[in-house]
């Protein structure tokens, strides 16, 4: 037993069993014995192995990344911020994804780098989901988080062979192979030695798989006890298909096919029935999934790049619905993305009180841990997990401290971030990642991207190169 004591913080955010929600402390030690949180509040009166001042220092749960893809995220940076096809109601998934997407071979470094922007933006906890590929599970291992991996796997994948009609290409096993795959993937995850790695049970999408495969899916995690989670609600494209095969909508598809539950979580949630894109003819939807108990991963970012927002994040807890927040693209700064959250809630609800601060930092924190089934993380709490983050109160982006969350989110973000322990193992250290070399993932990730762009006139339609599809900023001369 090795006890950890952070002596006299000056601020602590603590889990109040009785009244079920945060609060702030003063002045407070917090202590965890290896993995488990042992005291939070008070002064503690044992032996303590190791001690550190709390002193201008705030201790926070470890944040909770409900929705990532960081084996290609990563890769398309400075690419794809600009990207959007406007014949498909401005997304770039259906031809813009694939020309970059790094070789499975280079995919470990693109989800290296992710693991290093997680935690250096406080998050502990994470949801990977991505179709498998070379070293998954020992990199995930690896890097110091606690991982839920979520294989990927489909009955259809997009193609678009004129940039405007939409078609699916459906596999004649229905994607069952790469299913079992994926139960690969899933068992070697819930069996590592580190202890830190779980498993979601993720088909892809709710237009690219089928209704049995989904049904399938959803049966084995119920029989496993794992978490749900499915891209639902996504693309305007996605919402067109389903009524035209359907005639309803997503969610509703879903509730028909009793497919919700409190297990289950959608991917985004944002097209749904009562969008203001879609004029659709009902407005059931939102009470659907509140009614199921089902969870919705919030993405803000890569919807905002395209000018399209969720309506909105307060509409949807009103309802009653669990939030989690994700980062479905990058920069995986989790900090950043609460914040977008704020911002994109209050605009599209033109009312800055449509959503609190803390109702952004329980779907970081708790919504997350509910939609993972685990009331052992996303809070500090004697019992819970050791996953906690320090934050630089002296920082000059926290000062002036008058609220030092509202200071994190809004302003200082990752800069804040000095210790990150994660099941009681210190993964970032004044700053500094204990896990991996973020210089090095960086170097190797820059020529995983070369690489990625050299494949582009192969993988496009018109046959382009990387600069004719994704154009610089400015024009380039030479002198």
């Amino acid at each position: 037993m090795t006890i950890t004591l952070i002596r006299n913080a000056d601020w602590v955010i603590a889990w109040d069993e009785d009244e079920d929600c945060h609060v702030y402390l003063q002045g407070a030690d917090v202590a965890f014995d290896d993995d488990r949180i042992i005291q939070v509040g008070g002064q503690f009166e044992g032996t303590a192995d190791f001690e550190l001042s709390g002193r201008s220092r705030m201790v926070m749960p470890g944040l909770i990344n409900m929705h990532t893809h960081p084996s290609t995220m990563p890769a398309f940076k400075s690419v794809r911020e600009e990207l959007g096809n406007p014949q498909l109601y401005l997304s770039a998934l259906y031809d813009g994804w694939n020309l970059f997407t790094p070789a499975p071979e280079d995919k470990v470094w693109a989800a290296r780098y992710a693991y290093g922007e997680m935690l250096l933006s406080g998050v502990t906890t994470y949801v990977d989901m991505c179709f498998p590929f070379p070293n998954w599970v020992d990199a995930a291992a690896a890097s110091g988080l606690r991982a839920f991996l979520a294989p990927l796997y489909q009955s259809a994948s997009w193609r678009t062979d004129n940039g405007h009609e939409l078609k699916y290409d459906w596999k004649d096993d229905d994607g069952r192979a790469d299913m079992e795959e994926a139960v690969g993937v899933i068992d070697a995850a819930m069996g590592h030695n580190s202890g830190r790695l779980a498993a979601v049970v993720a088909p892809m999408a709710i237009d690219t798989c089928s209704l049995s495969l989904i049904g399938d899916s959803l049966a084995m995690a119920r029989e496993r006890g794992l978490p749900f989670q499915l891209h639902a609600g996504e693309a305007m494209m996605e919402f067109l298909e389903i009524t035209r095969r359907h005639g309803v909508s997503q969610v509703q598809l879903l509730a028909k096919e009793r497919m919700l539950g409190p297990d289950v979580t959608l991917g985004h949630g944002l097209f749904l029935d009562h969008h203001s894109w879609l004029h659709w003819s009902t407005r059931a939807d939102i009470g659907l999934i509140a009614d199921h108990g089902t969870s919705v991963a919030h993405c803000p970012t890569p919807f905002s790049r395209y000018g399209i927002t969720l309506e909105h994040f307060g509409k949807y807890l009103e309802a009653g619905i669990n939030m989690a927040i994700g980062t479905d693209t990058h920069p995986h700064n989790m900090l950043e993305e609460m914040r977008t959250a704020a911002i994109m809630c209050r605009v599209a609800a033109q009312n800055m009180h449509a959503v609190s601060t803390a109702d952004i930092f329980n779907a970081a924190t708790v919504g997350g841990a509910k939609a993972l089934m685990r009331n052992d993380i996303g809070r500090l709490a004697p019992g819970a997990k050791a996953d906690l983050v320090t934050i630089a109160l002296d920082e000059a982006s926290m000062m002036p401290v008058y609220d030092p969350i509202r200071s994190l989110i809004y302003t200082a973000a990752d800069r804040a971030v000095r210790d990150v322990w994660v099941d009681g193992e210190r993964a970032v250290e004044n700053g500094r990642l204990t896990t991996m070399d973020m210089g090095e993932v960086a170097h190797h990730l820059s020529e995983v991207q070369a690489r990625a762009l050299e494949k582009v006139p192969q993988r496009d339609r018109l046959k382009r190169h990387a600069l004719q599809v994704a154009p610089l900023t400015f024009r380039t001369r030479r002198h």
